[in-house]
C-alpha cells in the first residue's frame, strides 16, 4: 500500500494540537495509525522515571486484556531493546515471540515496527505500529514516518512536563505563601502585654472559627488590619480568599462598584459584568476598613447583605447570592454618626454584634519596647544591617513619646532608625526629630554644639554602664578613661549605676 506522509503527519500533527491533554492526543494518533497506514494496532509506551513498568499511554485497536497485558510485559520484550538501541526495532514474526506472541493470537499482528520516542538526548519511550501477515507496507517508508511522528509526540511530552512543572511549582509556592500567612498571622506572634490588648487578643481568638461579623474599633494605626488577617487566618475560612477594601480610600462615586461590581451595559453598552470585592470573597472573608465612611446608598447594600446574604450588581436586576464573613473596622465615632443620621443604626447594631476595642499605644506603654524589639528585627533582616540592640536612652525617648500615629508610626521610626543607625546601637540621635525632646534627651529648645556633645556623652556613658551592669571600673575602661573621670561625669548627668545592676545587656536596651 503507497502511503502519503504528509498527509499522516499533518493529521498527527492536528491531534496534538487539538487534544486536551498528553494522553488525549496519544489516543488521537494511536487512532489514527491503524486508519492511515493501515494497521492492526499502534500503541505508544513510555518509560516510567521511578519504574522499570511502562506506561502505556495510549493503544489502538487491543481490547482492555490486551492493553493490560501488554503494560505488564513490554519492558520484557525484545521491543524494550528500543531503550539503549535509541533506533528502531522490528519484529517479524510475533507468532513467535514467547513475550508478545498474545497480540498475534489476539489481533493478528505478524509484524510490530517501533521507533524511539527521544527527549533531549534520551530515549523516553516508543511509538509502535503491527500489521497483518498479507500487509502491503514500505518498511522504510513507514519507519521515517514514525520518526517525525514520534519527534513531534516527544515535543508535547515536553510542553506537557513544563507545564506540570509549573503547576507544581506554582502549588508549592501557594502551600508555602498559605503556611506562611498561616504563621504570620497566627495568634501566638501578636504582639502586646498589656491589658487592653490581652483583652482583644482573647476576644479575637474566641470569635475566630466562627462566621460572626466583627467590628474593630481603634484609632488609626493601632493594628485593625493585622487582627482582622489574624481572626481570618484562624477561621474555617483560611483557605479562602481574605479581601481587603479601604472604603476612605475609593470616591464615594465608586466605592458601590469596587464593592458590588457592575453590569457592563449599564456603563458602555457592551454585555457582560464586572465582579466586585464582595463577590471576590465568596467564602471568604470581606474585610472593611473605615467603614463609617461609606455613602448612605451602599449601607443600604451592605445591610441586606448582611441580612439575607443576597444583593444585586448596581445596574443589574440579576440576585447574586454568597457566602461571606464580614469584619469591619473604623477609627469614626459611629455612635455619633448615627445620632447625626450619617450611619444607618440598623446597620450600625448588626455591625456592633461583636466589637473589639484596641486601645492607643499611648495607654499601652509597656508594649512599646516589645514592639520595638519586633520592628528592630524586622528591619534589621529587610536593610541588611547589623543593628544589635536599642540604647537606654533611646528606650526611654520612645516610651516617653505620645505616638499619634500608634503602632503605625513606631514601626516608621523603628525603620528610619536602623537606615540611619551607623553602629550596632540604636541611640537617641538615631530617631527623628519628633522624639527629640529637652525633657527626654537632656538637651535644651536651642541646641548649641556644646549641648549637642554633652547630650551623646550621657547616651554613651549611660549605654556603657548598661553593658557593665553599673561596673563603673570595666565602663570606665570601655571608654578608655579613668574610674575618677567617668565618675565625675556620671554624676554630672545625674546617672544612678545602680539601676543597671540587675539588667541584662541585651537587644532591647542599652
Amino acid at each position: 500500500m503507497k502511503i502519503d506522509p504528509i498527509e499522516i503527519v499533518a493529521e498527527a500533527a492536528a491531534a496534538l494540537v487539538d487534544c486536551d491533554g498528553l494522553r488525549s492526543g496519544a489516543g488521537l494518533v494511536a487512532g489514527q495509525m491503524t486508519r492511515s497506514l493501515p494497521a492492526q494496532i499502534a500503541f505508544i509506551a513510555l518509560r516510567r522515571r521511578d519504574s522499570s513498568v511502562a506506561d502505556l499511554i495510549a493503544a489502538s485497536g487491543l481490547g482492555a486484556a490486551d492493553f493490560r497485558r501488554l503494560e505488564s510485559r513490554i519492558t520484557k520484550s525484545s521491543l524494550w531493546r528500543i531503550l539503549t538501541l535509541a533506533g528502531p526495532v522490528a519484529i517479524d514474526n510475533l507468532g513467535g515471540d514467547n513475550v508478545l506472541n498474545f497480540l498475534a493470537f489476539g489481533t493478528g499482528t505478524n509484524t510490530i515496527l517501533a521507533v524511539p520516542i527521544t527527549l533531549r538526548g534520551t530515549t523516553r519511550g516508543l511509538l509502535a505500529v503491527g500489521f497483518a501477515p498479507n500487509a502491503n507496507f514500505s518498511e522504510t517508508e513507514t519507519v521515517k514516518t514514525l520518526d517525525i511522528i514520534a519527534a513531534m509526540f516527544a515535543q508535547a511530552i515536553r510542553a506537557a512536563r513544563r507545564i506540570t512543572d509549573e503547576s507544581q511549582k506554582l502549588a508549592e509556592e501557594n502551600t508555602h505563601l498559605k503556611q506562611e500567612l498561616r504563621e504570620r498571622y497566627d495568634f501566638s506572634r501578636l504582639i502586646g502585654n498589656s491589658s487592653g490588648m490581652r483583652t482583644a487578643f482573647d476576644q479575637a481568638s474566641q470569635i475566630a472559627r466562627s462566621n460572626a461579623t466583627v467590628l474593630l474599633r481603634g484609632e488609626t494605626g493601632t493594628g485593625k488590619q493585622t487582627i482582622a488577617g489574624t481572626i481570618h487566618y484562624n477561621s474555617l475560612r483560611s483557605k479562602r480568599p481574605f479581601i481587603k477594601v479601604n472604603c476612605a480610600a475609593v470616591p464615594d462615586a465608586l466605592i458601590e462598584n469596587e464593592l458590588f461590581g457592575r453590569e457592563q451595559e449599564a456603563l458602555s453598552g457592551g454585555p457582560g459584568q464586572k465582579k466586585g470585592r464582595v463577590e471576590q470573597a465568596d467564602g471568604g472573608t470581606l474585610f472593611l476598613d473605615e467603614v463609617g465612611g461609606l455613602p448612605t446608598k451602599t449601607q443600604d447594600r451592605l445591610l441586606r447583605l448582611i441580612e439575607t446574604g443576597e444583593f444585586e450588581r448596581p445596574g443589574g436586576i440579576e440576585t447574586v447570592r454568597l457566602n461571606v464573613r464580614l469584619i469591619t473596622a473604623s477609627n469614626h465615632n459611629l455612635e455619633h454618626a448615627v445620632e447625626l443620621g450619617a450611619f444607618r443604626r440598623d446597620l450600625f447594631r448588626r455591625l456592633g454584634a461583636f466589637t473589639i476595642f484596641l486601645p492607643p499605644l499611648r495607654e499601652r506603654k509597656s508594649d512599646i519596647l516589645l514592639l520595638a524589639e519586633h520592628f528592630l528585627e524586622k528591619y534589621e533582616r529587610e536593610h541588611k544591617k547589623d543593628v544589635r540592640r536599642i540604647s537606654t536612652p533611646a528606650i526611654d525617648m520612645l516610651t516617653a513619646y505620645h505616638f499619634p500615629g500608634n503602632v503605625r508610626e513606631l514601626e516608621n521610626v523603628i525603620e528610619r532608625a536602623v537606615i540611619d543607625c551607623d553602629s550596632n546601637v540604636i541611640h537617641g540621635h538615631d530617631l527623628p526629630p519628633t522624639l527629640q525632646t529637652a525633657e527626654v534627651s537632656g538637651t535644651e529648645t536651642r541646641v548649641t554644639l556644646a549641648s549637642a556633645v554633652e547630650a551623646f556623652e550621657r547616651d554613651l556613658i549611660q549605654d556603657t554602664l548598661k553593658s557593665t551592669r553599673g561596673n563603673v571600673a570595666k565602663a570606665a575602661i570601655m571608654l578608655d578613661s579613668t574610674e575618677r573621670i567617668l565618675g565625675y561625669k556620671i554624676k554630672k548627668y545625674g546617672l544612678n549605676p545602680r539601676r543597671f545592676a540587675s539588667q541584662k545587656p541585651d537587644r532591647q536596651g542599652g
